[in-house]
This record gives C-alpha cells, sequence and structure tokens, in this order.
C-alpha cells in the first residue's frame, strides 16, 4: 500500500495578511501552490520544508509550527499524497536567485485572491492548509521525530526539538 504514497512538504507563510504562493508549471498547465516539494531520501521533514522554499522562493523558511498532515488522491495521477503543512517566516532573498524548473515565480496573496483562484491550484491540499492556519490550528514541531539511518548519523545528530534535524 505504500508504495503509491508520495510524502510532500509545504510551507505557508503569511505577510501582513497575504500568503507566499508559488506559480509553477505541472502536467501543461500553470498552477498555484505553497512552496512545496517532495521528501527527499534520508532528508528530516524540516529540513525538506527549509529547502523546498528555499529552492522555489529563495526565501530562507524558519517554521514555527506544524499545521496539519492532509492526505489526498489525484485521481488524474493516481497518485495518493502525504503531505506534511508547516507554518513559519520567511526571509526574501537580498537579490534575484535561480528558482527551480517549472517554477513560474511568486506571489502575495490574501486568503480570498486565493479562494477566487481556486481553480488554479494544484490540488486541494492548498487551501485546506490555508483554511486550518487562519482557524489557528498549530502543532509543536517536537512532535515530530527525525530517526538517522545509521549509527554514526545518531551519534553525531542531537535529536533534540530545537535541531533542524527533527
Amino acid at each position: 500500500m505504500a508504495q503509491g504514497i508520495h510524502v510532500t512538504v509545504a510551507a505557508i507563510i503569511e505577510r501582513a495578511g497575504q500568503f507566499l504562493l508559488v506559480e509553477e508549471e505541472s502536467d501543461g498547465r500553470t498552477v498555484l501552490n505553497q512552496p512545496a516539494g517532495h521528501l527527499e531520501r534520508d532528508e528530516s521533514l524540516i529540513d525538506a520544508v527549509i529547502r523546498e522554499t528555499l529552492e522555489e522562493t529563495g526565501h530562507r523558511f524558519e517554521p514555527h509550527a506544524l499545521v496539519g498532515f492532509y492526505l489526498w488522491k489525484s485521481e488524474s495521477a493516481g497518485v495518493t499524497f502525504l503531505r506534511v503543512t508547516f507554518c513559519g517566516t520567511a526571509v526574501p532573498p537580498a537579490k534575484s536567485t535561480r528558482l527551480d524548473d517549472g517554477i513560474v515565480g511568486f506571489h502575495w496573496l490574501t486568503a480570498d485572491e486565493i479562494r477566487r483562484r481556486a481553480h488554479q491550484l494544484r490540488s486541494p491540499m492548498v487551501l485546506r492548509g490555508i483554511d486550518d492556519y487562519l482557524a489557528g490550528i498549530r502543532y509543536p514541531l517536537a512532535c515530530l521525530t527525525y530517526i538517522p539511518s545509521t549509527i554514526s548519523d545518531i551519534t553525531d545528530t542531537p535529536l533534540d526539538a530545537s535541531s533542524s534535524r527533527n
């Protein structure tokens, strides 16, 4: 069963009532998404969301909390996604930066603007995450634990909630 599940991460970043969204090419159409992407081998969820936000927007993301875990099946792709959504703050790039392939750009949009563009969202997880964020749903980052795959990783990596390796 787990073979068909893709683990992804997403960042909800709000600034002055607007949310940072990425405009990207996906399956031949232009869609809107949070900074998001797939978890890579031997990567913690926190490291993944920091990396994806940087690659897709140039912003340095600092996660503060979890907003939710979302399980969704894309009927068109025949793939099930488990999305781990974080919220936090981000520092914009100091200079122009090269973004990931397929990224058209990024935009700051209000929740109402996002709702009006719901037909452009990459998945229903985008708006659900924003709605949960606006409802005040937050879980502590300490509920995540990253367990390294080798003994040497265990002795070299702190396993506390303040580590970005959680």
